[in-house]
């Protein structure tokens, strides 16, 4: 998945190839905050002008924004893995807030290399076949 970010807010981006497009939309709220352009530095103005417009829309309207995390995360999970992450937190010396935090932030930046990495490659092949 590629990504961009903004003031907070993080979009994922698309390629439309029927249309020869870049479509992109704000993840992480309610409110339906999309755009699109031909070309990348074109979608990052345009993505940047949304999430302007989304904010911009919201004091208008007195109507505080959304934002994608407000910190507090509720899971409902096995009891095993539950009881299995106890285990885990307290081996580790920490609440179990302290490792779920450890452990979800560490799988979000493993998550993000991936993506940049996938990103890169296809990048590289691009400009491959311009090359050829």
């Amino acid at each position: 998945m590629n990504t961009m970010n903004h003031r907070g807010y993080t979009a994922r981006i698309d390629y439309d190839d029927r249309d020869g497009i870049f479509v992109g939309r704000v993840l992480g709220i309610d409110a339906i905050v999309g755009f699109h352009a031909e070309s990348v530095d074109q979608l990052r103005c345009a993505f940047e002008e949304a999430v302007d417009d989304y904010l911009a829309s919201c004091a208008k309207l007195g109507k505080a924004p959304e934002y994608a995390a407000s910190g507090k995360l509720m899971l409902r999970v096995a009891p095993e893995v539950h009881r299995a992450s106890l285990v885990a937190a307290q081996a580790a010396g920490q609440s179990l807030n302290q490792w779920a935090e450890s452990v979800l932030g560490t799988a979000a930046a493993q998550t993000q290399m991936s993506t940049a990495r996938k990103v890169t490659n296809k990048r590289r092949h691009a400009l491959r076949e311009l090359a050829t």
